[in-house]
């Protein structure tokens, strides 16, 4: 048995998450076992495993593998990439090291588009090419006029995409940057596709990984690893990096969470699971993590563990253990700590041109919660029976602006990202009083409901105390369907509040949706021609269209006869669930009207169409909106 007592709490982020900044789940779990007196440190072998791939070795490795490929298996990526392989090789290190931050003035030499290899990536730019032909300025509006850093940053990602598609090509065809072997894991009901990969002889992704594995394993000396997986993208290498710890130092207790297992394995049964992991853990990890520890130490009987799976008995089968016992209090969770992490080391990629996308993607920001949980939890979209969402504490401005001070302080970066599910106007405001009285000097962006709490003045505070962007749910611009989705607001009303953002000079980003249940043409038509208006208003400077997807935990999926449509039974589940198909009698062809709304968007966003018919967008005849021309402008002229 562990000693729990003494025992080193090792927490691994794994491949893919992001680039440019670590995921925060590491830093808020090590802070916490820090703060209560646990030995724990912390490893992003995401990045580890980037860094080693994108460099002058390990582009010798793949090309090491493809010399091993007959030509027919071959592609046009494949065979640009040997042939242009010395240019690829003398190139690497420093087109990482300029992400990096570390040799800011190649981006000259990157600019002139003379440096880098150019693979079939590139191609995207004839786009922009074509609309500076036709007298527009489109890299303009995407980077600035004086944009040549953001320029060659944005070649640079295309290049290392390039590189990506040739390790998909040639080395294993589940590679991503983002959502590395994706379809094994979301909302499989079974674990047999996940197992046969596990079993599959290694390439030599999986083999670095598990280099990378054994050298941390050495380098801290853990009696327990945690793997967080926040993403469907993260499950397999998570499985991979525990393979390697079981055959190895099979001593080591090995244990899974985080944002895929707390949405997608409320129901796991399959044993197999427990051949990797000893310990499955369910939402918020303090508690459960604590309880885990004391059971290691002897002190608490593994039946007394909180929300946690484990495997039991002979022949195996897997229980749920759940004591009850009350949560770690927001208040009391610490702060997160980046310590162990290499901050300089982070790769600022700009991969969209979406003004509001690329944040996500460009510097490295330090990520924190203003609040646990959502204090509206009502969309009809959303997962708002699960507890990250549906349990909501907050916590005092002046213990928040402690931690950002500490953050700063640590990581001297002054940059935060609010990766609340929708932060309070209230904590906001709170927020933004603590920073000005201190003069505490932070850029911050986030994500908010744009509810009537938002006033100008508000608006007006937080910009002025660091708010550079905001982004928001506008999901369909229809009242009558967003009063579906209990979204609690009306189009006119969020005009309003986006435009006194904007005013404040914050940008606005608003998520958009198609493809809701009882959705039609006509509510998709009227939709668009919002968006449109919001614009041409200036209320809104970037959108992104997705497609609705029912989950097993939002009210669609809970109560579907209240929306209209009939769900699609599943398979018997032992491993994932989330995602469920749904007939809606509509029979609305929404994936040939969101190429339509996309492309309308684009456009938008660098100020072409915005005087057009937005039918004009649309493939074959759609009808005309019942949607006035006007509507915004007459809602920010009443206001």
């Amino acid at each position: 048995m562990v000693d729990g007592s003494s025992v080193r709490v090792l927490s691994i982020i794994p491949p893919m998450t992001q680039l440019n900044t670590p995921y925060p789940s590491t830093a808020y779990l090590t802070g916490f076992l820090r703060s209560v007196g646990v030995d724990a440190v912390q490893e992003d072998l995401a990045l580890a495993l980037v860094l080693r791939l994108l460099s002058r070795e390990g582009l010798t490795a793949v090309r090491e593998r493809i010399e091993l490929l007959p030509e027919n298996k071959r592609t046009i990526n494949v065979r640009f990439f040997v042939s242009n392989f010395d240019k690829y090789q003398s190139t690497i290190d420093r087109a990482i090291a300029f992400l990096q931050g570390r040799d800011s003035t190649l981006a000259h030499r990157i600019g002139s588009r003379n440096f880098l290899p150019e693979g079939s990536r590139f191609k995207s730019l004839d786009v922009y090419e074509a609309d500076e032909e036709q007298g527009g300025d489109a890299l303009g509006w995407a980077f600035g006029m004086l944009g040549i850093h953001d320029r060659a940053r944005h070649f640079t990602t295309l290049y290392l995409t390039d590189i990506a598609d040739v390790l998909r090509d040639a080395i294993d065809p589940r590679f991503e940057f983002v959502r590395y072997a994706e379809s094994l894991a979301q909302s499989q009901p079974t674990f047999d596709p996940l197992a046969e990969a596990l079993a599959a002889p290694q390439n030599l992704v999986d083999e670095i990984l598990r280099d990378l594995t054994l050298q941390a394993i050495d380098r801290h000396a853990p009696g327990m690893v945690l793997l967080t997986v926040p993403f469907p993208g993260t499950v397999y290498a998570a499985f991979r990096i525990a393979q390697a710890i079981k055959q190895h130092h099979p001593a080591i207790i090995t244990c899974l969470g985080g944002g895929f297992a707390n949405t997608e394995l409320r129901e796991l049964s399959d044993a197999r699971v427990f051949d990797y992991f000893d310990y499955v853990t369910l939402d918020d990890g303090e508690r459960p993590l604590l309880a885990l520890l004391e059971h290691l130490r002897g002190g608490r009987p593994q039946s007394n563990l909180v929300r946690t799976f484990v495997r039991t008995g002979e022949p195996a089968s897997v229980q749920y253990m759940n004591h009850s016992e009350p949560d770690v209090a927001f208040a009391e969770v610490g702060t997160p700590t980046w310590d162990g992490l290499p901050l300089n080391q982070y790769l600022s990629t700009l991969d969209m041109l979406n003004p509001m996308h690329r944040l996500w993607s460009d510097g490295r920001w330090n990520k924190l919660t203003v609040a646990h949980g959502c204090y509206w939890k009502k969309c009809s979209f959303c997962d708002v029976t699960l507890d990250y969402i549906s349990r909501y504490d907050t916590v005092a401005a002046e213990t928040l602006v402690d931690r950002i001070e500490t953050i700063v302080e640590e990581t001297g970066q002054t940059g935060f990202h609010f990766v609340d599910e929708a932060a309070p106007p209230k904590g906001l405001k709170a927020l933004a009083d603590e920073l000005l009285r201190r003069q505490v000097e932070i850029s911050w962006w986030g994500n908010i409901r744009f509810e009537k709490s938002f006033t100008p003045d508000l608006c007006q505070l937080l910009g002025a105390s660091g708010c550079i962007a905001i982004s928001g749910g506008l999901e369909v611009a229809s009242d009558r369907l967003l009063t579906l989705m209990k979204k609690g607001v009306s189009v006119e009303q969020v005009a309003r509040v986006t435009r006194g953002f904007s005013d404040a000079g914050i940008l606005v980003h608003a998520y958009l949706m198609y493809g809701f249940p009882t959705q039609t043409v006509q509510d998709t038509v009227d939709a668009l021609e919002y968006v449109r208006q919001l614009f041409e208003e200036g209320c809104i400077q970037s959108g992104f269209f997705h497609r609705f997807a029912c989950t097993v935990h939002s009210p669609v999926g809970k109560n579907p006869e209240e929306y209209g449509v009939k769900l699609i039974p599943l398979p018997p589940v032992t491993f994932a669930k989330n995602d469920i198909g749904f007939i809606d009698p509509t029979g609305v062809d929404h994936d040939t009207l969101g190429k339509a709304l996309n492309k309308a968007l684009y456009n938008f966003m660098h100020g072409i169409g915005l005087e057009e018919d937005v039918r004009s967008w649309f493939k074959g005849k759609v009808p005309r909106p019942r949607v006035s021309r006007n509507v915004i402008a007459r809602a920010l002229n009443s206001r």
